[in-house]
């Protein structure tokens, strides 16, 4: 509805809003833009049926405030009327309706009055016009001012269908205007937001002052101390309501008005509640409604009305009202009443609407098939149409976004998506920065133990070059006496070891550099393997799948790395065991797998097989230096080197797989 005022009926709290999307779903005119992760109630779009305020768990909706107003009005010289919506029974359940009038009138109102009288005004005109009007003509209820607000804007082209009769607050307000004067000031206290715009549109201007929820009216009795034992009971002021008291609940005005919605004559139907009425008022529109009257409320009944303070459920507040409205049927002056109906017989109780269409048109252009191809939507079994997001169908959701209503986040699917790809992703970082850091401390410890062993080998050399000189040339002197010959013999196999020992801790603390030549890499491993001693008779098998096989590397470095990892694959099989070489690759990188079917390397080795001087190989054996010297080389490749290996029978094959990668042009720069 289109307001004197500016202000919005209902705002969103943005510090307690959750992003839940709980209010777009539920409104029927998807009047709440979704912006920065914030609802935003759209005042254009907004019918005031007030959906959303009753479904936010986060109480993140706020309704405009009319107390402040009312106080003002009380303060004036103004003589004021309260008029009380007949759902009051539904609300104020604890006390009988004079204690409820006493305490209104303690407020500051001169005059309270029942708007039932001004229902049982429109159900007499509702009669009528059904009985003088054609049986083709079709007319669309306007008791409720939310419905009025959605036709008015999202069914523009029915306007011509809503009763030109006012609602029941506004029957009441003129009434009272014809018995008292022009200038009084009425004030409307009811369940429904939507009256607040109903008050406030261009349509009906200076009917009502303000309206207040019984939300509100108890706050004023709280901020006023005022409560049922400190009032004096008091009863309505005329004119009384008769059987337009039923009003609040469902289907009330077609039984005032002695309306039947009769399922074979199909004349009246009767909706409620939701968003029940969208696909109602589409069949209206389309002719697929075949009916005389539809009667269509916002609420399950204007009982359940969103400014209602308390939670009792549906039927606990139609039995509320249906009590009231018996006793007071028992005890009606019918005589009376009807003297009271029959004075008003000439009151002006018509209206008129005006169309404010706000419908959000369904597209098709490159545009939209943008927005859903950023959501995942490429083809049209993509388009889930779950409604998650608020919206009926992904085209809908799309058209929101395009006209600024909603994000692409609000889609569920598209998010959870999102959120796998950016755990994957996420993943795949921490991996790699685990890689990073366990090779900058591999990196790290390799450096100083580069360094020792340089300091070493340094101050060894020299010595020991004595020692296998003097070794020897005492072993060739006595080479044919018994007594020294084992002796001599043993003392230079050891200075021997110990040469192999210090050049293996000069290879390692040397940081040699890299001279890469293209070479073929198959012919070039065949040839390394075959100049390798194989005393096991292990069977070794080259499988290579490159299409291009040129890499540049530094021959001498690879056949070193290649070397130690193919003799460690000879002293970890058993006779007649079995080597795989793996050459693969792409443009841009090639890989060398070793696998064995050896006897594996068991789990608590796995994370110290690159630090120097450890080993596993029997004393005398092994230095230890092989796959630290061998994880240097590949690393001053700016390559990379994994292993996988199973020592248990029970996980499956035993065996150890080493992968080097090496890219296929080495590149200095780094």
């Amino acid at each position: 509805m289109r307001h004197i005022s500016n202000n919005p009926l209902i705002s969103t709290i943005k510090e307690r809003c959750r992003i839940c999307y709980t209010c777009v779903r539920e409104c029927p005119a998807k009047a709440i833009r979704i912006a920065d992760g914030q609802a935003e109630i759209i005042p254009e779009r907004c019918i005031g049926c007030g959906n959303c305020v009753r479904v936010c768990s986060q109480n993140a909706k706020r309704v405009i405030d009319s107390k402040e107003k009312v106080y003002e009005l009380l303060k004036s010289e103004h003589k004021s009327i309260a008029i009380i919506a007949p759902s009051f029974p539904a609300d104020f359940m604890e006390f009988d309706f004079k204690t409820l009038v006493g305490m209104i009138r303690k407020l500051g109102f001169d005059y309270v009055s029942e708007v039932g009288f001004g229902a049982d005004l429109v159900a007499r005109e509702y009669k009528e016009l059904l009985e003088n009007s054609a049986p083709d003509c079709k007319y669309i209820a306007t008791s409720c001012p939310a419905i009025i607000t959605y036709v008015e804007r999202y069914h523009p082209d029915l306007v011509g269908n809503l009763v030109p009769i006012v609602s029941p607050m506004v029957a009441m307000a003129r009434a009272l205007r014809s018995i008292y004067s022009k200038d009084i000031k009425i004030v409307f206290i009811g369940p429904c937001i939507a009256k607040k715009g109903e008050i406030a549109s261009i349509n009906m201007p200076d009917e009502l002052e303000e309206a207040l929820t019984f939300t509100e009216l108890r706050e004023m009795f709280s901020e006023e101390n005022i409560s049922q034992d400190k009032v004096a009971l008091s009863d309505f002021d005329p004119p009384y309501a008769g059987i337009g008291a039923i009003f609040p609940i469902g289907k009330g005005l077609l039984q005032a008005a002695e309306l039947k919605e009769d399922l074979v004559t199909n004349e009246v139907i009767a909706v409620e509640g939701g968003n029940n009425f969208v696909g109602a008022f589409k069949e209206f529109e389309t002719g697929d409604m075949d009916v005389r009257l539809l009667e269509v409320l916002a609420c399950d009944g204007c009982i359940m009305g969103p400014g209602i303070s308390n939670e009792k459920p549906l039927f606990n507040r139609r039995s509320s009202v249906s009590q009231y409205v018996k006793g007071k049927m028992e005890t009606l002056d019918k005589s009376g009443w009807q003297g009271q109906m029959d004075s008003f017989e000439s009151l002006d109780l018509t209206r008129k609407f005006a169309a404010f269409d706000q419908r959000i048109k369904i597209i098709v252009s490159d545009e939209l098939e943008q927005v859903l191809q950023k959501m995942g939507k490429f083809k049209p079994e993509d388009e889930l149409n779950c409604g998650a997001c608020g919206y009926n169908t992904c085209r809908e959701h799309a058209v929101a976004i395009l006209k600024g209503l909603a994000e692409s986040e609000m889609c569920l699917p598209f998010t959870i998506e999102k959120l796998h790809k950016t755990i994957d992703d996420l993943g795949f970082s921490n991996r790699q920065l685990a890689n990073t850091q366990e090779a900058l401390l591999q990196s790290e410890k390799l450096a100083s133990m580069g360094q020792l062993a340089a300091g070493i080998a340094h101050e060894v050399n020299n010595p020991l070059g004595v020692v296998l000189m003097y070794a020897h040339l005492l072993l060739d002197k006595h080479k044919n006496d018994e007594n020294l010959k084992d002796d001599l013999g043993l003392i230079a196999e050891q200075a021997d070891r110990c040469k192999k020992i210090v050049g293996g801790l000069l290879n390692f603390a040397r940081r040699n550099k890299v001279l890469p030549q293209p070479i073929d890499v198959f012919e070039f491993i065949d040839n390394v393997v075959k100049a390798i001693p194989n005393e096991k008779n292990v069977k070794i098998e080259i499988k290579n799948k490159l299409q291009d096989n040129t890499v540049e590397i530094d021959r001498d470095q690879i056949t070193q790395v290649l070397t130690n990892l193919i003799t460690n694959a000879f002293a970890a099989t058993y006779l007649d065991g079995k080597i795989i070489i793996d050459i693969a690759g792409d443009k841009n990188k090639v890989s060398l797998k070793v696998t064995d079917n050896g006897f594996g390397i068991p789990v608590e080795n796995m994370p110290r097989i690159f630090e120097p001087f450890f080993t596993t190989k029997n004393i005398g054996k092994g230095t230890g230096l092989g796959l630290a010297v061998t994880y240097g080389i590949v690393k001053m490749h700016r390559g990379d080197i994994t292993v996988q290996s199973n020592a248990d029978p029970k996980k499956g094959p035993r065996g150890t797989t080493f992968t080097v990668t090496l890219p296929r042009k080495y590149n200095d720069s780094f």
